[in-house]
């Protein structure tokens, strides 16, 4: 798998304190997810057509084992909640959400170009300082919370 870029300015957490618990909620409401055939091995519940497309090029969000449609949205509204996110790019939308499991493995969510949907995979190994910053983020924002 090819290694992915690192310094995307797109993919910077905004500060802590950027936007108030009313504007996450807001966000939270109008915001969806669906997920992506591009990034399943296993199709799980989220009936996507096709049912299961990985790239050899794309993380897989399943990659180490299933992960059902309920935990996905429920990371990804936690990374919400949390101010996870990068800045609002056109639309008034984030165009990345990150969130981390109770094992310890960090996610990213990336705006998709159907609306307000987002789309998720797991921050693997060819993203090792994407991944570092992400855990290292949310052990600042979310560990005490």
């Amino acid at each position: 798998m090819p290694k992915r870029q690192g310094n995307n300015p797109k993919r910077r957490i905004v500060e802590q304190g950027t936007f108030t618990n009313r504007v996450l909620t807001d966000l939270a409401r109008s915001v969806r997810y669906e997920g992506s055939s591009l990034h399943k091995k296993n199709h799980s519940d989220y009936d996507l057509d096709p049912p299961v497309n990985p790239r050899p090029n794309k993380s897989l969000c399943d990659g180490k084992g299933p992960v059902p449609v309920r935990k996905a949205t429920r990371l990804f509204r936690s990374g919400l909640k949390h101010g996870m996110v990068s800045a609002f790019g056109e639309g008034e939308y984030p165009k990345y959400v990150w969130a981390v499991d109770e094992e310890g493995e960090a996610y990213e969510a990336k705006l998709g170009g159907d609306g307000p949907s987002y789309h998720g995979y797991r921050l693997g190994d060819d993203d090792k300082m994407m991944r570092r910053y992400v855990l290292d983020e949310w052990k600042k924002r979310c560990m005490n919370n």
